[in-house]
């Protein structure tokens, strides 16, 4: 293919993933519905400038500082804690580089925005010309941010796509990227894995570069000598891998394919270039993330044991890193009995987090193209895994043991691990998604016949463009929680009683209507609390407490699925709580539906909706049957992972408290256990 023609191609394709990516930043008005965007952003709000070299990097007086609240924090229109520790689970760098992008954009728009048309978002939400204070600018420009990374990503898979299986294969992938759903969706997000998969992809570019030059040439890494396009490749491998670390600590995985290609790339002496990747990568994740190195004032304490005549006795590691990692590997392991985890219980490893990539995160044409793609690379290599084969291999080969050795030295540990956890986030598969990309374009392009082959690989690619199309569109709608809110203050008289659910959002939130504003605090809220308290504790007094707030509340949100998605499904774990959505949604507590909204992915009338009701074994209240089936008409996609509907699209019902029963009467309805 002409140079011309790929450079137009790619062009193309980034231009309508930047479409996909930018549009509907808003989504949310940025009032800050994801809960993790919403820790960042708090968090992020605190990052300044420091005001000298001396408090730069002590832990208590750092302005750098994500695990502790620097001295004197403040921030317009929120409220921040001030000298005290603060946990924070995620990756600095990504935190790093929203708050230089906001100070950036902050910087342009005071010289620029005036210059612009008022209209346009860069100059409304990204230049801030409208007057955000800096906690919502800060969601307008990461959000934006993270979509240039997003982009970043595409073309690294481009650039591994044609390294690998050629320039028609980079292509075919960037484009199936381009349109991956799970990805534009997460895009739209401040969270650290699009970043993560930025670094990964490029980690693996650098990675396979340097294998295919050593291949080519036949020539090993050695130092002293001279610096070739190899060493180059390896060590920005390391670079890359360092700033994937700092990002989320389970690209350490990264490690693997460093090794592999230290084998490949070194010989007998490919232990003295993994530790020198293992140290350049320390120092990119140390630049990055200095303060996991350096902030030492949390408790992460080993218990003393005895292994046969030795003791060995208690540490405390002190490392606030550690403490963070500590707690995240227990959580996605299932430990600690965390209540918004317990939506995975009785779901499969591996098979599940395939289910919800097929039916939601690609598609099931792209997803069936993945997966098999997947499939098809590790049996070509396990059936070509010759070492003396590896030196007789030309570029022309699509097969190549060394290529698909290296991609799969990371995505089949990578899916292993992350497909064995307890807890399976969508996001979760997203470092290896770009893979799962090429190895479907490299799959399609392997068909023989090129009429079937443009036929096969054009149907794919418009059957995920439909789809990308239609998610899309949800943007175009108000999130179903400004509307609700809305509804409240146009209905429901101020000082009413409305009840939300625990670990779920609570209504009305705080608005601007007809220039007005308006206060979450105008109305009294309390929490249910149905999703806590297990086995024993979900007992008659948790239930009594329960009801005695539904005995003297004026309204109930079910704002999503995140309760009655779970509590129903487990009603050995939740004996009692396990019947209150029945009984709520049928009428029988004197509770009826006056409000119900949604948005979900559709094109023109045709919606593609998830079936919340389903899979906890619930009957949908009659109103919300006739709104989905006369306002969202079209198909029905099954089960869906809370993760992918509870921030953008969730199905938001209101309930008033019509009969009035008091709580020994709604008691009677509970079957005692």
């Amino acid at each position: 293919m002409a140079k011309w023609l790929t450079g137009l191609c790619l062009v193309l394709i980034l231009a309508a993933a930047a479409a996909l990516r930018w549009t509907g930043l808003a989504w949310d008005d940025y009032q800050h519905f994801h809960p993790d965007e919403r820790y960042i952003h708090w968090v992020a709000a605190t990052i300044e400038r420091p005001s000298s070299l001396r408090t730069a990097f002590d832990p208590r007086q750092s302005t750098l500082n994500p695990y502790y609240w620097p001295p004197e924090a403040a921030s317009a229109g929120i409220e921040v804690l001030q000298d005290t520790p603060r946990r924070f689970a995620y990756g600095h760098l990504p935190m790093y580089l929203g708050v230089a992008a906001t100070r950036l954009a902050e910087w342009a728009g005071s010289r620029w925005a005036d210059a612009l048309p008022s209209d346009w978002l860069l100059t409304r939400d990204i230049l801030n010309a409208s007057g955000m204070v800096e906690y919502r600018h800060l969601a307008a420009v990461t959000r934006a941010l993270t979509g240039l990374v997003d982009l970043g990503t595409i073309v690294f898979v481009f650039l591994l796509g044609r390294r690998v299986f050629g320039t028609a294969v980079g292509l075919l992938a960037s484009a199936f990227l381009a349109l991956n759903v799970m990805h534009i969706q997460l895009a739209h997000f401040f969270t650290v894995d699009p970043y993560l998969t930025f670094f990964t992809v490029g980690t693996l570019y650098f990675i396979a570069d340097c294998g295919l030059r050593i291949a080519d040439s036949e020539a090993k890494l050695s130092f002293p000598g001279p610096i070739r396009r190899a060493h180059v490749s390896f060590l920005l491998a390391a670079v890359f891998a360092g700033l994937a670390v700092g990002t989320k600590f389970s690209a350490v995985l990264l490690f693997v394919p460093l090794g592999v290609t230290a084998v490949v790339a070194a010989g007998e002496r490919w232990w003295r270039w993994w530790g020198t990747a293992v140290l350049v990568a320390f120092l990119a994740f140390f630049l990055t993330n200095p303060f996991a190195v350096l902030d030492w004032s949390c408790e992460v304490v080993t218990p003393a044991m005895s292994v046969g005549p030795l003791t060995i006795p208690e540490i405390n590691w002190a490392s606030c890193y550690l403490d963070n990692i500590t707690a995240q590997s227990v959580m996605v392991g299932g430990g600690g009995d965390i209540p918004f985890t317990r939506q995975y219980e009785g779901t499969l490893p591996y098979l599940y987090p395939i289910e919800m990539q097929l039916k939601w995160g690609m598609g099931w044409p792209l997803g069936l193209a993945a997966f098999v793609g997947f499939g098809w690379v590790v049996w070509e290599l396990i059936s070509g895994l010759e070492i003396r084969k590896w030196r007789s291999w030309r570029r022309a080969n699509l097969q190549s043991p060394i290529s698909n050795l290296l991609l799969l030295s990371w995505a089949v540990p990578f899916f292993l691990v992350t497909g064995s956890f307890f807890v399976k986030f969508m996001r979760y598969m997203q470092p290896l998604t770009p893979f799962l990309m090429i190895f479907a374009a490299a799959l399609l392009w392997q068909i023989g016949r090129r009429w079937l082959r443009w036929l096969v690989a054009g149907g794919v690619l418009a059957a995920t463009a439909v789809y990308a199309l239609a998610f899309v569109n949800i943007y175009n709608a108000p999130h179903p929680w400004i509307t609700a809110s809305a509804w409240i203050y146009a209905h429901v008289p101020p000082g009413a009683l409305i009840l939300s659910e625990q670990w779920d959002d609570a209504l009305p939130t705080s608005l601007i209507l007809d220039g007005e504003a308006r206060l979450r605090a105008e109305y009294e809220n309390a929490e249910l609390t149905w999703l806590t308290g297990v086995g024993d504790a979900d007992d008659t007094a948790k239930l009594a407490a329960n009801l005695d707030l539904l005995a003297r509340a004026d309204y109930v949100t079910l704002v999503s699925n995140r309760v009655y998605g779970v509590v129903p499904r487990l009603p050995e774990t939740y004996p009692n709580s396990s019947q209150y959505h029945h009984l709520l949604l049928d009428g029988s507590l004197g509770y009826e539906l006056v409000w119900v909204n949604g948005r979900y992915p559709h094109l023109f009338s045709t919606f593609y909706r998830p079936d919340t009701f389903g899979w906890p074994g619930l009957t949908p209240p009659d109103g919300v049957s006739a709104y989905l089936a006369e306002s969202m008409p079209g198909l029905n996609g099954g089960r869906v992972d809370e993760s992918f509907v509870v921030y953008d699209q969730p199905l938001t019902m209101i309930f008033r408290n019509n009969g009035r029963l008091s709580a020994a009467e709604m008691g009677k309805m509970f079957e005692r256990p």
